[in-house]
């Protein structure tokens, strides 16, 4: 009656517009136009350049814009700059100052050209590794075992949020349906937010990210996107941008990407990020014995890898790995061929053709790929046991 009542009086839709104005920020609810006029003035030779990294929470992205003289050609033209870690969780206020070495560039798809996005390592005031760059690492490992020519691809999983917290496009007040139609669905009543899922495709690939594909996935307002394949150090690198310029593009449209790897309790799929992984070895003729020699040795390390595997040492994991929901157990290691109840799924063509490469379904959402690259080649090429890793000395 009392929806009637709305209805006849001309309430209804100035309620659903002010309901779905709540789920967005204010500031995209600026007038983009106006900002337009500006993003088209001359810049002369000069050049925009922002500096990204990894803040003390090894989640968050940080970032800060500078002026060059003139388009840098190469990496190596870029300067170090600093900034305020007591601000990012990264140092004491009495000594904050912490450095930022470029390491790899993209294309600036906000500014556009011939302005630039940076990737940076952060380095304390003794120009030592910040806890949270574990890009230094994996580096290092990544040169060893170069010979072996790693390739990775890593299919990122993330849900939107309202400004409110809220999954975007759920019921205020109650849930959608259940899961079933949502995967790769089509239509307004099966999917949310394809507006920002697309302009991050193309700004990605504008920026010269190693993007490779995106769907819509289980649980309504759930996306993946998949990078790769990537040789070594680059799959982090492009990984870490690809996810700086999803947040950046979710603030244009006023909605929030988290990278929980369960956003949301009960009979909802969790989020994660599972890595495709290959050696030279693998992809050649008779390749499957040595994925399933690897196999073998992720299978007597479950432990140090789910201790990798996201931010908290496997408890942000234990919420999603629960043996439901197209993942395996926490507890224990499996593998298989196409089973995705399982830690290691080999695909199906992989396991008809002989060789190929293999899928870790542990990495959480919020994993740092640099870290589940690392530990990869630790084990299966390095041939690493047991719960701690080897200090390889130069």
């Amino acid at each position: 009656t009392n929806l009637l009542r709305k209805r006849r009086s001309g309430l209804l839709p100035l309620l659903i517009r002010s309901a779905a104005a709540m789920s967005v920020s204010h500031s995209s609810r600026l007038n983009k136009g106006v900002r337009e006029q500006y993003m088209k003035l001359p810049q002369g030779e000069k050049v925009q350049v922002t500096y990204v990294w990894i803040d003390g929470t090894g989640e968050g992205v940080r970032c800060k814009t500078r002026t060059l003289d003139q388009e840098p050609k190469t990496i190596d033209e870029i300067p170090e700059w600093n900034f305020d870690g007591s601000s990012t969780h990264q140092a004491e206020g009495s000594n904050s100052d912490m450095y930022l070495i470029p390491v790899q560039m993209f294309r600036d798809p906000f500014c556009l050209d011939p302005n630039k996005l940076v990737m940076c390592e952060v380095l304390k005031y003794n120009r030592k590794s910040a806890e949270t760059n574990l890009r230094h690492t994996c580096k290092k490992i990544m040169e060893m075992v170069n010979d072996h020519r790693p390739w990775f691809g890593m299919e990122q999983e993330y849900t939107l949020l309202g400004i409110n917290g809220h999954p975007y496009g759920w019921p205020e007040n109650g849930f959608p349906g259940p899961q079933g139609p949502y995967y790769c669905g089509v239509g307004a009543d099966k999917v949310y937010g394809r507006d920002v899922v697309e302009s991050h495709y193309k700004a990605c690939l504008y920026a010269g990210i190693k993007i490779c594909g995106t769907n819509a996935e289980v649980m309504p307002s759930q996306w993946e996107f998949q990078v790769g394949p990537c040789e070594g150090i680059d799959m982090g690198d492009h990984l870490w941008m690809a996810r700086f310029i999803l947040h950046r593009v979710c603030e244009d449209f006023g909605v929030v990407a988290t990278l929980d790897p369960k956003p949301m309790t009960g009979n909802w799929n969790g989020a994660g990020c599972h890595t495709n992984y290959s050696t030279e070895s693998m992809r050649v003729e008779g390749g499957l014995k040595h994925i399933e020699d690897a196999i073998e040795k992720l299978g007597k390390r479950h432990d140090y890898h789910i201790c990798v595997y996201d931010p908290r040492g496997g408890k942000d994991n234990s919420r999603r790995l629960t043996g439901q929901h197209e993942t395996s157990s926490i507890h224990e290691f499996s593998a298989g061929v196409a089973n995705r109840g399982a830690s290691i799924r080999i695909p199906r063509q992989v396991g008809q053709e002989g060789y190929g490469y293999f899928e870790d379904r542990r990495p959480a959402a919020n994993c740092d790929p640099y870290a589940v690259t690392e530990a990869l080649v630790r084990t299966t090429i390095l041939n690493e046991t047991g719960s701690e890793t080897k200090d390889y000395k130069n």
